[in-house]
């Protein structure tokens, strides 16, 4: 077995998945702490160590599975994640790049390329967003045309709500998150008794119809991506598929158990003919 088979093999153990997961969930403890300025001032410094510690653990991480996929691992829009939300946290976090120290607590999203569960709901996520975006266009419609007349309608007796098309736009999209919405509606109801048949119409349409369309994309889009990926399980890279390699990986390692075969096989010839002769 070679060096990068056996780190291949160990990229791809459980342990060094949990181990992987243990080190997220302890930097997550740690940015954490780092929030408080009472913990600061008296653990500062172990904090620090203990965060400089685990991010040299995820470039070393990041390093051995580099070393064992070569450029498979650049394939793979999961390890360029990795890459990038480490990479942050090794910039100089100080004069124009003091910033990018908040953005240390993105290596806790980390846990979502390693934990396949979580790699499948953001994967199904992204698969929905074409047909998010085509209800999005319909909410934004919806949203247009009830502004429009809700401005006519009730924008004399409820200036404050629906005085201009802003103002009823906004009014609109708080009923739509269902907030205050009674407050709203009991407003304009003290003028015009029967608005409440707006109202109904709006919340019946838009908070029942357009938000269940989104949870049932969403759905769909979950429900199709883990039909693809038993139909096609994806290549390993790295610790978040313990299950073994495939693909390309699956190819090599016959071609080397093949070569491995064919070198005893010659072996076995030549100590045979040794001892004929």
């Amino acid at each position: 077995m070679t060096v990068r088979e056996g780190v291949r093999r160990t990229v791809e153990a459980s342990w060094f998945q949990a181990v992987v997961i243990t080190l997220i969930l302890v930097n997550a403890v740690i940015l954490g702490f780092e929030t408080s300025p009472r913990i600061m001032a008296e653990h500062g410094d172990h904090l620090m160590r203990a965060d400089r510690v685990i991010l040299t653990l995820f470039v070393t991480e990041l390093a051995l599975r580099l070393f064992a996929y070569r450029g498979r691992f650049f394939k793979d829009p999961w390890s360029w994640f990795d890459l990038v939300v480490v990479g942050i946290a090794l910039v100089p976090a100080s004069g124009p790049f003091a910033v990018l120290r908040v953005l240390r607590v993105l290596r806790v999203l980390r846990l979502v390329t390693v934990v396949p569960a979580l790699r499948h709901v953001v994967a199904g996520l992204f698969r929905a967003l074409p047909g998010m975006a085509s209800i999005m266009v319909l909410v934004l419609l919806l949203l247009y045309v009830s502004a429009v007349i809700a401005t006519k309608l009730f924008g004399a007796d409820s200036p404050q709500h629906f005085g201009d098309l802003g103002a009823s736009l906004f009014t609109l999209f708080q009923i739509f998150t269902a907030d205050g919405w009674a407050n709203i509606a009991d407003d304009v109801m003290a003028h015009q008794p029967y608005a409440w048949i707006f109202f109904v119409v709006f919340v019946l349409v838009s908070t029942l119809i357009a938000l269940n369309l989104f949870i049932a994309v969403a759905v769909e889009a979950l429900n199709k991506t883990g039909d693809d990926e038993q139909a096609e399980p994806e290549p390993v890279l790295g610790p978040r598929s313990p299950r073994g390699p495939r693909g390309d990986d699956h190819q090599e390692r016959i071609l080397e158990e093949l070569r491995s075969l064919r070198t005893e096989v010659e072996a076995l010839r030549s100590e045979r003919a040794s001892v004929e002769s």
